[in-house]
């Protein structure tokens, strides 16, 4: 059975509370969500059996913490996005619904539980993703390094798909990051450059890109991939424009999909983006030259991640070979 799609309805003083920064903010109201925008109410076995792990290996999770749409029926498919360094981040994004404050301490065996979740659940693809750390000298990157390593030799056969931060003014280490090779390297631009001051204040969209683009630089071998949230009060012409940015970065695979406002505090939903304008947005994405192309109003950068991995290094040994045969008959 279906139910309409609730996010975190707090209390005014709960969101005060959770989001301190934006305390001082007039309210938006939230706007009452369109029938395509449904999910299933998480109420499978598998889906607390995924929440227990999680508990007993001390695990934050994206899907909770970000308040994610999907996290029923990803659970129940033992499908969770595991978010390192804690549950704090040092930035204070517009539309973002994980607390923001001065993290604590890394924790050191950490990555050894993340390991330890990710074989028991027996996952094919692992996304890990975390928190912004401004706070720490190389932003995280030698943590999620040790994550990586202990995975591969935890679940050696797991695919592993990273979303990192920007690591604005931390230089040396994206370095660290791709030394570890993760299989995908994903970071997400979240809203077009127009409406980065209000939306994504702590961050810059030329770092980001760069960010990407140095992947592809560093090791050409790593899939990269990026993700737009639509509903912001951006325009198709700079949606098309984002598009082509991420393509002279050589970016594999990129994700859009509906911002859905966590409380009355964060920035408003603009407007609701029909599917129609979905399936339009991913076809222009493929023919722009994108290996993968995920878009609907429910897409989020982790959905369905293990399938579409799949199709993603399949599309790339295919245009290699249509490459090596275009080669060979001149």
């Amino acid at each position: 059975m279906s139910v309409r799609l609730m996010i975190d309805h707090r209390k005014k003083g709960e969101a005060a509370q959770r989001h301190p920064e934006k305390a001082h903010r007039p309210d938006n109201p939230i706007a009452r969500k369109p029938e395509w925008i449904r999910v299933r109410a998480p109420n499978h076995p598998t889906y607390h059996e995924t929440r227990k792990l999680m508990r007993d290996n001390r695990l934050v999770t994206v899907c909770e913490e970000a308040a994610c749409p999907n996290i029923g029926e990803c659970w129940s498919q033992r499908h969770a996005t595991m978010m390192i360094m804690g549950e704090i981040c040092t930035r204070a994004c517009a539309f973002c619904n994980v607390t923001t404050g001065l993290p604590h301490a890394l924790d050191a065996d950490e990555p050894q539980r993340v390991a330890d979740a990710v074989a028991k659940l027996g996952l094919r693809h692992v996304v890990i993703t975390s928190v912004d750390r401004d706070d720490l000298p190389d932003g995280g990157a030698h943590h999620f390094a040790r994550v990586i390593a202990a995975i591969r030799a935890a679940a050696p056969d797991t695919t592993i798909e990273i979303l990192t931060p920007d690591f604005l003014r931390k230089p040396g280490s994206l370095e660290v990051v791709v030394a570890a090779r993760p299989d995908v390297f994903n970071h997400n631009l979240e809203t077009v450059p127009r409406l980065y001051p209000s939306i994504r204040p702590g961050a810059r969209y030329y770092q980001s890109m760069r960010l990407l683009d140095d992947v592809k630089r560093l090791d050409p071998s790593i899939f990269t991939k990026s993700g737009l949230m639509l509903g912001l009060g951006e325009e198709r012409p700079e949606i098309l424009q984002v598009m082509d940015d991420l393509r002279i970065a050589d970016v594999d695979f990129i994700t859009l999909g509906q911002y859905l406002q966590p409380t009355v505090k964060h920035a408003a939903v603009a407007r609701f983006v029909t599917p129609g304008e979905f399936d339009d947005y991913a076809g222009m994405a493929r023919v722009k030259g994108f290996l993968q192309v995920s878009s609907s109003p429910l897409t989020r950068s982790s959905y369905h991640a293990d399938s579409d991995f799949a199709e993603l290094r399949a599309a790339r040994e295919q245009r290699l070979r249509t490459e090596r045969g275009a080669t060979e008959m001149k």
